[in-house]
């Protein structure tokens, strides 16, 4: 595809040097290849247009920039290089969201394993889907590693167009308020818009509550401004009806909506329910349809998830009896509340919990079948949210009969420094059963040695992620490998 048209898509860009034939766009200067295109995307902690002279020297064909470069290559001048990122995969990968039915999560909390289940019931059905969130990118069955919940746009309209060329009839992903603001999922076509909750967390990002839910609101926002009389080309947000936050997206979309929920009046709602430590039990109620619901998910927020992902495949004609059989046979989802079992008297779970909504709900969860004390391990992460350190060290008081306070990924601060504003909230608890111990290993090998037969033991943060950040180097440490390593070792000693 040529440069001037790609220039074309935008009534004012300036196109300077040779009509240049690009083949790609990328927007990370160590993975270009001959004949890219390289967008400069300004960051905040780095600017693309440092490593244009870089990218060139990889072999781009062509640059988008905001500012003109002393580069001896053709140049697009744009206004907004994280626009015209969408813009321009769009265009080059030939709208792929127009064939492909795609399916959004946002929330604070739950986006994994709401998208992981609509995912997994789609696939139930039959259909060949491409997934894309924290975890990885599986697209047909292969899957691809990924560096943020939600891609920049150019990745994520390579890996839709990968979805069609693998006869993918869905594409199911997190969207995460930093990729909203950013701009990065601007253009995709979305069929359903989901809503999860929304507590605090990235308030490093957005500073405040209020932009915060602005962030994520835009997702209703732009889900369209359309009635069709294709079934295949109706828009819907699915709505958390418990949420006081769903009231504005509801007002901001012009969508079908459908709602979800156990405390208000809801379309689709959970009564009855059982909880365990082996899973959950609930009656589900669609209009006059009821279905009575097993899933190996643990805890009462992981109903919530699961509503979600029935309101979803509802939507989409298929039975609420054939989805209730397909959720009894589902396994639990990587790195939440994922039990660790090594044949030990008590019971061990690692969870992805790293905000105070989300260790609360793991441990109220906890509480409500733990058969005796609950420990609980977790820390903060370094260069992000620092207000929200005391509240998780006072939650997790609150909750546990004792707490090791550790480090997550500290990346450039002091874990000592992060640990200090989690003890504050500790304290406030009154009592004296936790401890500091900024090695997360040796924290992790201490709750194991403190575990007595009934207990639960809750390894928060980290969940699924197989490393540790420190000084912007990330060594491996998977929390689940550990925890095992720690109870064979007890086993034997």
């Amino acid at each position: 595809m040529r440069l001037s048209e790609l220039a074309g898509l935008f009534p004012n860009a300036v196109r300077t040097g040779d009509d240049a034939e690009v083949r790609g766009i990328v927007t990370d200067s160590r993975q270009v290849s001959a004949g890219d295109l390289f967008l400069c995307l300004p960051g905040f902690t780095v600017d693309g247009h440092d490593y244009a002279e870089l990218a060139v020297r990889q072999g781009a064909a062509a640059l988008v920039v905001e500012r003109p470069l002393p580069l001896s290559v053709p140049q697009l001048q744009v206004k907004d290089c994280h626009f015209a990122a969408a813009v321009i995969s769009n265009h080059l990968y030939g709208y792929p969201t127009e064939r492909l039915k795609v399916i959004g999560v946002t929330g604070t909390n739950g986006k994994t394993t709401t998208t992981t289940l609509i995912d997994a019931l789609l696939r139930a059905e039959g259909h060949t889907t491409g997934l894309m969130g924290t975890i990885r990118t599986v697209i047909a069955g292969e899957a691809f590693s990924t560096a943020n919940t939600t891609q920049e746009a150019a990745v994520l309209q390579k890996n839709f167009r990968r979805m069609l060329d693998k006869g993918a009839d869905y594409g199911v992903m997190e969207v995460s308020s930093h990729a909203l603001d950013l701009g990065r999922v601007k253009g995709i076509r979305f069929r359903t818009a989901v809503f999860t909750n929304l507590t605090q967390d990235h308030l490093d990002y957005h500073k405040t509550m209020e932009r915060y839910r602005a962030a994520k609101g835009l997702l209703f926002s732009r889900l369209g401004n359309e009635f069709s009389p294709d079934p295949d080309r109706r828009q819907y947000a699915v709505l958390n009806a418990d949420d006081p936050a769903s009231a504005e997206f509801a007002a901001l979309t012009s969508a079908h909506t459908l709602t979800y929920g156990i405390d208000s009046a809801c379309d689709v709602r959970a009564e009855n329910m059982r909880l365990t430590n082996r899973g959950t039990e609930f009656r589900l109620t669609y209009g006059d349809e009821f279905a009575d619901i097993r899933t190996k998910l643990v805890g009462r927020f992981n109903v919530y998830n699961t509503l979600a992902a029935v309101a979803v495949l509802l939507l989409e004609g298929v039975p609420l009896e054939r989805i209730a059989l397909h959720l009894e046979g589902l396994p639990s989802v990587e790195g939440r509340m994922e039990m660790v079992d090594e044949g030990q008297d008590f019971l061990a779970l690692v969870d992805y919990a790293h905000s105070p909504d989300g260790l609360e709900n793991a441990l109220a969860a906890i509480r409500q079948f733990a058969e005796n004390g609950v420990i609980t391990v977790f820390g903060c992460g370094g260069d992000r949210d620092r207000t929200k350190r005391p509240i998780m060290g006072e939650i997790a008081g609150k909750y546990s009969d004792y707490v090791l306070a550790t480090s997550d990924n500290p990346r450039t601060e002091d874990p000592n420094a992060i640990l200090g504003e989690i003890e504050a909230g500790l304290a406030r608890t009154g009592a004296g059963h936790y401890e500091i111990l900024a090695d997360r290993r040796a924290a992790i090998q201490k709750a194991v040695e403190l575990a007595r037969p009934g207990d639960v033991l809750l390894i928060a943060g980290k969940g699924h992620e197989t490393y540790q950040e420190v000084d912007r180097v990330r060594h491996h440490f998977d929390d689940r490998e550990e925890l095992r390593n720690a109870i064979r070792g007890a086993q034997t000693s």
